[in-house]
């Protein structure tokens, strides 16, 4: 067999999940707190942090779905 199965293991899904919770969790807190500042300053790097955690969750997202092929 030359070609490596597409799965994921247990142990590997139940850390990708766990990444996937630490970072939808930091998403909404950071867009929780970006409407909560007055400082535009502030707001304007709580928006981008809860962008970088958006998209990290969306690409561990990702990889379950293709996992689970």
């Amino acid at each position: 067999m030359n070609n490596v199965p597409n799965i994921i293991s247990t142990k590997d899904l139940s850390y990708i999940s766990d990444m996937f919770e630490w970072n939808f969790t930091a998403a909404k807190k950071a867009l929780h707190y970006s409407n909560e500042v007055t400082s535009e300053e502030i707001k304007n790097e709580l928006e981008n942090i809860y962008e970088m955690h958006k998209n990290i969750s969306s690409n561990l997202l990702n990889l379950l779905n293709e996992g689970g092929k």
